[in-house]
């Protein structure tokens, strides 16, 4: 089928964190263009409210990623309610900002789980049904992927993660014709950043940034780019296109992260975030 309007028409698309920002535009754009979808989070209204707004037979399912065998048998509603996923976006996610010393161990910890471990536990689950599919897994990760930023050190390592899990997969599956996507992403308008800018330890690291890379972007925006990267079975997508050539670069990041936030960490005093938005405080309660 060569009309990339009607490439992801009938087929069963699974989004995880579905219940607000990115997850829910990823989910309204692949509806839009003919998918059954299947949100996942631990949002249950929330996740209801979106699903009431795609067209049937989409569904949505009351769960954490980071629980295995309730995953499992999600994945297995999925298949026999919607038939065997195509396409899979691991999009759930938290953060927390402050300082490492000070940190609250159980959040901290939360965040490695909820966006390493519960990335890990959706690919295995649902990678039968991709293999079935010859199907397409993307991961949303972050520019923090490319160069880790002090003061986010949970959320740095765990996107860092999930790069590299990516890349292991991809690598693994492409002799049995399954995708895997990489979404390299920064700012986007939703609670959990809203929620950062509150915070001066996060406004602050914000506000030091160069000023392309303190833009918002708007969730449709960047839903729309991820479904065509999916179209495609793009192995990377980025917004904005400018992280592309930050990759030249890593390699330097950290030492000049380090010369760039020197005097302003001295000089500053930050106490930790918890975890930030309605998505973390859901996955705090879960």
């Amino acid at each position: 089928m060569t009309d990339r309007k009607h490439l992801l028409s009938g087929r069963t698309a699974v989004v995880t964190g579905g219940a607000r920002g990115l997850g829910k535009a990823v989910a309204r754009e692949l509806a839009a263009r003919g998918a059954r979808v299947a949100l996942l989070g631990l949002e249950e209204e929330a996740l209801a409210g979106v699903a009431a707004t795609l067209p049937a037979p989409s569904g949505h399912w009351h769960v954490d990623v980071t629980d295995d065998a309730a995953m499992a048998r999600v994945a297995d509603e999925v298949r026999r309610r919607l038939g065997p996923a195509s396409v899979v976006v691991a999009n759930a996610g938290v953060a927390e900002g402050g300082p490492f010393a000070d940190s609250d161990p159980v959040s901290w910890r939360r965040v490695i789980e909820v966006n390493l471990i519960g990335s890990a536990v959706t690919a295995r689950v649902f990678l039968p049904q991709l293999l079935d599919t010859r199907g397409h897994y993307l991961q949303v990760a972050s520019l923090a992927s490319i160069g880790a930023a002090p003061m986010m050190s949970a959320y740095c390592a765990s996107k860092a993660g999930v790069e590299a899990l990516c890349h292991s997969l991809r690598a693994e599956l492409a002799p049995n014709g399954v995708g895997v996507g990489i979404a390299y992403l920064n700012w986007i308008d939703t609670d959990m950043v809203r929620d950062a800018d509150q915070y001066p330890v996060l406004r602050e690291l914000r506000a030091h940034m160069p000023p392309p890379a303190r833009r918002t972007y708007p969730a449709p925006y960047v839903a729309r780019r991820l479904v065509a990267a999916i179209e495609r079975r793009s192995p990377s997508v980025y917004v904005p296109g400018w992280l592309r050539g930050v990759q030249a670069v890593r390699a330097a990041l950290p030492g000049v992260v380090s010369l760039a936030t020197r005097k302003e960490l001295t000089r500053s005093e930050f106490t930790a975030t918890g975890l930030l938005g309605a998505g973390g405080r859901a996955a705090e309660d879960a």
